[in-house]
């Protein structure tokens, strides 16, 4: 009798066991495959989304991505690769993403403890500029971004221009890429050509500025100028031809907000996704729940 007793108590662990063995495999799975979740530190992306939201991240606009974590989180390069998608990016889509330029804003590399969500401005082959605050695309005329937030920044930028030092108001407008010889700041800005996977740019000195950290990121190698000559290590080269797509990303809260006018493209296999929903949110002053902003679309 205690045998079978004993038996049938082994037997319960064992399906217990194996029921939450299923489910671990199916959420990591559900992880790896079709959602994320991120809570929101920062107000760059206020009023769209407050500091204590947490975001639902939809994976399947672009497909999951796949690479060794193990490597990834010791700071070795990884190949990404993404599974089937179900759609695309769009411009206003909501992004997170892994932060790109996580040691030197010269330098790209992946690192998945540091993530960001912006704005897409900016897709891959669009061209890009900021004229008296605003964002256009060329061949591109609905809206982009939060254009009550653009016009408030270039009444702050005309204001700063007078002002002893810019710093002093606590705004940076020199921008990406910070060379003497491109005289772009946050409200006037490009053009800049954003590149796309296959794509062909003359590699002249201006084209050596504007992509140098995307190329050698792809190539692993040295991009340098020596007169008016583009060497990659020793090889002169007068072309390019791009390996991968790249977005341009902004804050919604502009004057407020580490983005792609400051560090510059995104590449496409640090994404993680598109953020749908909100499906909680805490006000961190209060610690009290914003109960209006539960299941409240992205938009």
């Amino acid at each position: 009798m205690q045998k079978n007793r004993l038996q049938f108590f082994i037997d319960k662990l064992f399906k217990l066991f194996i029921m939450t063995c299923i489910l671990f495999v199916s959420y990591l799975l559900l992880i790896v495959t079709t959602f994320a979740t991120f809570k929101v530190p920062s107000d760059s992306m206020e009023p769209s989304l407050l500091p204590g939201d947490c975001i639902l991240v939809n994976k399947w606009i672009m497909g999951g991505r796949i690479f060794n974590l193990l490597d990834a989180l010791a700071g070795k390069e990884v190949n990404i690769s993404r599974l089937p998608s179900l759609g695309k990016v769009k411009r206003n889509d909501v992004l997170v993403f892994n932060f790109p330029y996580p040691e030197r804003w010269d330098s790209i590399g992946l690192d998945l403890m540091k993530y960001y969500v912006k704005r897409c401005i900016a897709l891959p082959g669009d061209t890009f500029e900021i004229k008296n605050g605003h964002y256009h695309i060329r061949g591109y005329n609905n809206v982009l971004g939060n254009i009550q937030q653009q016009d408030y920044l270039r009444l702050q930028f005309d204001g700063i221009t007078k002002a002893p030092s810019a710093y002093e108001q606590g705004i940076c407008f020199n921008t990406y890429p910070f060379n003497d010889s491109i005289q772009w700041n946050i409200v006037n800005f490009g053009p800049f050509t954003i590149p796309a996977k296959d794509m062909e740019v003359p590699m002249t000195p201006l084209n050596q500025i504007l992509y140098h950290n995307v190329i050698e990121w792809e190539q692993k190698k040295y991009l340098t100028l020596k007169g008016d000559t583009v060497l990659l290590n020793d090889s002169v080269i007068q072309k390019y031809y791009f390996r991968q797509n790249y977005y341009f990303v902004t804050g919604d809260r502009v004057i407020n907000s580490q983005d792609s006018r400051y560090w510059g493209l995104l590449p496409e296999p640090f994404i993680v996704g598109k953020a749908v929903r909100i499906w909680k949110s805490v006000d961190k002053s209060t610690d009290r729940v914003r109960w209006n902003r539960i299941l409240k679309r992205i938009e």
